[in-house]
């Protein structure tokens, strides 16, 4: 369920600053957002498999977190990132 390096370089390229620029919020969420994709799709086949649904919470929680402080810090790039991800508010 990890990403591959080429998904991974694809999404640091289009909302990072830069190839390299992996630690930024936008990054962050965007990586998060795939891994939360892959576990959803995992637990629709596999529903009784807790540790991975209590790892897709984890994440879950991680991405609020990052989301909150990017609203705090950045509020348009927040808005935008939001609807480039097709997140909800």
């Amino acid at each position: 369920m990890a990403l591959t390096k080429e998904k991974k370089a694809e999404l640091v390229k289009l909302y990072g600053k830069n190839a390299k620029d992996t630690g930024s919020v936008p990054v962050q969420v965007a990586l998060i957002t795939e891994q939360i994709k892959a576990l959803t799709a995992h637990l629709k086949k596999n529903h009784k498999d807790a540790a991975s649904k209590r790892g897709l919470m984890i994440l879950v929680g991680h991405r609020r977190n990052l989301l909150d402080y990017l609203l705090r810090t950045d509020r348009d790039a927040y808005l935008k990132l939001i609807v480039d991800l097709g997140l909800r508010k």
